[in-house]
C-alpha cells in the first residue's frame, strides 16, 4: 500500500510587502508635509474695519542678528548692550516666546550671550530660525 505524503500548507501570512508599503507610506507623509517657514517683512497696507476682536494670543519676540552684530528687536534697532533693557520692558506677565533670526555667519558666542539675555527677561521658550 502507497501512502501519500500530504504536504502541510503554510497559512501564515507573509508580511514583507506589508512592511514595504508601510515604509512608503510614511516616507510619502514625510515629504508631502509643509514645512513651517517663518513671515517675512513686507511693507503692505492692510485695510481697515469698524469691528475687530483683538488678538490675545501672545506674540513671539522677534531678533534678528546680522553678521555686523546690528541687532532688531521685533524690527526696531537696538544696540546689543541696550537689548536686556529693552527684554526687561517687554510685558511678560504672559508666556512668551522669542523666535532669533541669526545669520550663519555670526559667532556662536553672541548668539548664546543673545540667548542668555532671554533667559534673564524671564523668556524660556526661544526658537532658532534656520532654512
Amino acid at each position: 500500500m502507497r501512502f501519500r505524503n500530504e504536504e502541510e500548507e503554510n497559512f501564515s501570512l507573509d508580511l514583507t510587502p506589508l512592511v514595504d508599503v508601510v515604509f512608503l507610506l510614511l516616507i510619502f507623509f514625510m515629504v508631502s508635509t509643509v514645512f513651517v517657514d517663518f513671515k517675512r517683512r513686507m511693507d503692505i497696507s492692510l485695510p481697515t474695519s469698524k469691528v475687530s476682536i483683538p488678538d490675545e494670543t501672545p506674540k513671539a519676540i522677534e531678533l534678528e542678528i546680522t553678521v555686523d552684530k546690528q541687532v532688531f528687536l521685533n524690527g526696531d534697532k537696538v544696540s546689543l548692550k541696550s537689548l536686556e533693557s529693552a527684554l526687561k520692558k517687554i510685558d511678560t506677565d504672559k508666556k512668551k516666546a522669542a523666535i532669533i533670526r541669526a545669520d550663519k555667519n555670526l559667532p556662536y558666542g553672541d548668539v548664546i550671550k543673545v540667548m542668555g539675555m532671554l533667559q534673564s527677561a524671564r523668556v524660556l521658550d526661544i526658537s532658532v530660525a534656520v532654512q
